[in-house]
C-alpha cells in the first residue's frame, strides 16, 4: 500500500497528517506504530482527517505507541493551517472527540486554537478517587534523588499532572514521566509535565506525553499547565509557555476557554509505502 501524506510540526512537536476525506482505508496499530516510529518516516503523533458534514473536517488522533489520543493541541494548529491553505479561510472548525475546536489563522503561519474549558473535578480527569486535585501529594524525585511532592491535574481533552518545581534541570523527565504516567492514580494513565515558574506570565517546562514519551513541545500540556499556575496563584490570566525550541501563548478568558496560539511549520508532502 503506498498513499501520500504531509509532516507538520508545532515548535518540533511533530505530525504525520493523512487525509482520507477522499480516499479512506484503515490502518493497523502495527502500521500507526511503523510510521510514528523515527526509523521509518517518525512523529510523536499521526493525525487521520476524515469528512464531516458539520465542520471542516473531524480529527482522529494516534500516539506514536499505536493508541488513539483524544485530543492533541499542536496537531490541531498544524491541520487547522493546513484546512486553511486549502479552504483560503481563516477560521477553521474541526470536530475531535474531545469536542468541537475553532481555531483562527492570524498571521505568517500563527494560528490559535480555542481549547475548550479545563477540567478539574477528579471524577473528570479522571483519577480513581475523589481527592484534591490541586495537590495530589504524588513523590517524584530528582537527579540526586531528593523529593518533591505534589502534583496539580488538569484535563484538557486528556489528563495532565503538572509539578510545579524551583529549578527544572533538577528533574529528568525521561525518568520522572513513564513512572507518573502509569501512576495508579490515573485509570486511563497520564501526560506528565515539570514546570519552572520564571515569573506571573512565564512557565519553563518538560513534557512526558502519555503514549508518545518525551516530546519537544505539547499544546495540552501547554494549557494545562497554565489552567495550573493559575489554580495556584502563582500565574495570571494569560501565560508564556516555554518549551525547547520557542513558547506557546496560553489565555484563559472570563468564561474560564482556553485560547493557545503558536507558530506552525510549512506543510510537506511525503510518500508513505507500506
Amino acid at each position: 500500500m503506498e498513499f501520500k501524506a504531509f509532516k507538520m510540526d508545532g515548535l518540533g512537536n511533530d505530525f504525520v497528517i493523512i487525509d482520507q476525506r477522499n480516499d479512506q482505508f484503515e490502518l493497523t496499530n502495527d502500521q500507526v506504530k511503523k510510521i510514528c516510529n523515527r526509523n521509518f518516516i517518525g512523529c510523536d503523533q499521526l493525525i487521520l482527517i476524515k469528512e464531516n458534514i458539520k465542520y471542516d473536517a473531524e480529527l482522529k488522533f494516534f500516539n506514536s505507541d499505536g493508541s488513539e489520543a483524544s485530543a492533541c493541541g499542536n496537531g490541531t494548529r498544524c491541520v487547522a493551517y493546513f484546512l486553511s491553505k486549502e479552504n483560503k479561510k481563516d477560521i477553521i472548525n474541526v470536530y475531535t472527540s474531545s469536542g468541537n475546536l475553532k481555531s483562527k489563522i492570524l498571521d505568517k503561519k500563527i494560528v490559535q486554537t480555542q481549547i475548550g474549558v479545563p477540567k478539574t473535578k477528579w471524577n473528570e480527569i479522571p483519577i480513581n478517587k475523589n481527592i484534591d486535585t490541586v495537590n495530589l501529594n504524588i513523590k517524584i524525585y530528582d537527579k540526586n534523588n531528593k523529593e518533591f511532592i505534589g502534583g496539580t491535574a488538569i484535563n484538557v481533552g486528556n489528563p495532565h499532572i503538572i509539578f510545579c518545581v524551583r529549578n527544572l534541570e533538577d528533574f529528568d523527565i525521561k525518568k520522572v514521566g513513564p513512572v507518573i504516567e502509569k501512576h495508579n492514580l490515573f485509570p486511563e494513565k497520564c501526560n506528565v509535565t515539570i514546570a519552572q515558574v520564571i515569573n506571573k506570565s512565564l512557565i519553563k517546562v518538560k513534557v512526558w506525553e502519555r503514549g508518545a514519551g518525551n516530546t519537544k513541545a505539547c499544546g495540552t500540556a501547554a494549557c494545562a499547565t497554565a489552567v495550573a499556575g493559575k489554580i495556584n496563584g502563582v500565574t495570571g490570566s494569560q501565560t508564556e509557555i516555554a518549551f525547547p525550541l520557542g513558547n506557546l501563548s496560553i489565555l484563559i478568558d472570563k468564561e474560564n476557554i482556553i485560547h493557545m496560539t503558536g507558530p506552525v511549520s510549512e506543510i510537506e508532502e511525503i510518500k508513505i509505502k507500506l
